[in-house]
């Protein structure tokens, strides 16, 4: 058996979003997605694999399909499969996301 403590995966890259890696296997991976003020996951699509945003702590602008939307800690969104969707940290405060893919784009 596999156990994490999350605060072991929240690591920052002063330059861009930096992604920490709890788990994965062939079917998903997890995630915990650390952003400094002002970094952001450009927009983007996975044609076949969904996505669920947790936030951790802070608070993000979170895009999905033509949609935006303000999210805080303990709040979370889908991204289905085919949507655009992105996150950019529009604060001063640092932003931690949990994030699942499923199933694993490997």
């Amino acid at each position: 058996m596999k156990v994490v403590t999350l605060t072991d995966f929240q690591q920052f890259n002063s330059e861009k979003m930096k992604k920490n890696n709890l788990f994965q296997t062939e079917r998903f991976f997890c995630d915990i997605y650390c952003f400094e003020p002002d970094q952001e996951q450009t927009g983007h699509v996975h044609g076949h694999q969904d996505k669920v945003y947790i936030v951790l702590e802070g608070q993000g602008m979170f895009q999905v399909g033509t949609d935006r939307q303000v999210v805080d800690a303990g709040q979370g969104i889908l991204a289905p499969a085919g949507e655009e969707h992105g996150v950019k940290n529009h604060t001063t405060q640092r932003l931690k996301v949990l994030v699942f893919v499923a199933p694993n784009p490997v």
